[in-house]
């Protein structure tokens, strides 16, 4: 089974999530499809990170990776996913470069399930027949009465944990006051402090109960002090999105910086990357919580990796309304949870029609 084609759709879908201050520009879902067909006629789907920097993703996918891939084994993944990283170091080794990898990953591992006819959690050791918990990860607001409005309506859909990407004690206190003491709710700050605030801040939450405090530091790479504010600061954190491959997890893990930490398979390196990260956090404190908060083939595949996970683990759901979805209902949470897709691979395929209606023509 060779590979006979690499092909990246950028598909921007817009989205409605409320009236934001803190994310005026985010207003379509970014989303670099890839697809590989093999000499054979099947056909595999990636995700590789995009949002801003979706063009920059498709041409490193593009005039890259793609022109080592083809013609190779589709089947042999360990050894295209060493030789990725190992052939495109000097270009360095975590951002674009990687995410364009994790998506080819991705599509290579959704080949591996089409030809065994499995799903990919068969594969990794898992079953489809679990459900998980998911968390509602809202936009930034800024105003404590939209946050609690928004709270409100989440846990009314049947969400009983959320996330908020905000800054400040007043926002989070209406959180937790519009959610109540049984809603477990996390604080997700996106790098904005030194230590020391960060730890003045954590200490500042302390009273609200946080399920999670995270990424309160900059550079998300200070795992030192990461730990430091969480020994000190008496709120668990959370970290991961910003980190790529097993090597950043493993220096994460041995600084004791985070409770639960937050590989995104769209960005670490794919599944492959991402199986090496469960390995090492089944020997340490961390317990893995993905960040996904994706809409497209990534999406499915943390569902897979999530069933791989002994104890599972929640899923994170941008608590936003696209105009248009690549699997329709499929997989949308009920009651707040959500299935693994049972069909071969990530178990369905992106909607031809979303993406024909959505493509950018010019990327």
């Amino acid at each position: 089974m060779r590979i006979a084609s690499v092909e990246t759709i950028l598909v921007s879908i817009p989205y409605e999530t409320g009236p934001t201050r803190g994310w005026p520009d985010w207003t379509h879902l970014n989303t670099v499809l890839v697809r590989i067909e093999t000499d054979d006629g099947l056909v595999g789907w990636g995700d590789a990170f995009g949002y801003h920097a979706a063009r920059a993703t498709k041409a490193a996918v593009d005039h890259i990776i793609a022109p080592l891939l083809i013609g190779r084994d589709a089947t042999d993944i360990a050894r295209l996913s060493y030789e990725l990283q190992q052939k495109t170091h000097l270009l360095g080794r975590y951002g674009i470069t990687t995410f364009a990898i994790s998506g080819v990953d991705i599509a290579l591992w959704d080949l591996a399930g089409k030809a065994a006819g499995q799903p990919l959690a068969r594969l990794l050791g898992g079953s489809t027949d679990r459900t998980f918990a998911s968390y509602a990860s809202f936009a930034r607001y800024d105003e404590p009465e939209v946050v609690a409005e928004r709270v409100s309506a989440a846990v009314n859909a049947g969400y009983r944990y959320v996330k908020l990407h905000e800054v400040t004690y007043e926002t989070a206190k209406a959180a937790r006051e519009a959610g109540g003491d049984d809603m477990a709710l996390m604080v997700d700050t996106n790098c904005p402090w030194t230590e020391r605030e960060a730890l003045a801040m954590a200490r500042r939450f302390k009273p609200l109960n946080l399920y999670w405090l995270e990424e309160p530091v900059f550079p998300p790479e200070d795992f030192a002090a990461l730990a430091r504010v969480q020994a000190a600061g008496g709120v668990p954190l959370a970290a991961g999105e910003n980190a790529c491959t097993s090597f950043e997890f493993a220096a994460m893990f041995r600084s004791g910086a985070v409770t639960y930490a937050q590989p995104s398979v769209t960005k670490v390196g794919g599944v492959s990357e991402f199986r090496k990260i469960i390995a090492l956090a089944e020997h340490g404190p961390s317990t893995i919580v993905p960040h996904a908060p994706y809409f497209g083939p990534g999406f499915l595949a943390t569902l897979h990796l999530m069933a791989s996970l002994p104890h599972g683990s929640l899923v994170e759901r941008l608590y936003v309304e696209p105009e248009a979805q690549y699997f329709g209902d499929a997989v949308n949470p009920v009651a707040g949870s959500f299935t693994v897709p049972d069909g071969p691979g990530l178990g369905i395929d992106p909607d031809p029609n979303v993406i024909k209606d959505y493509r950018v023509a010019d990327a």
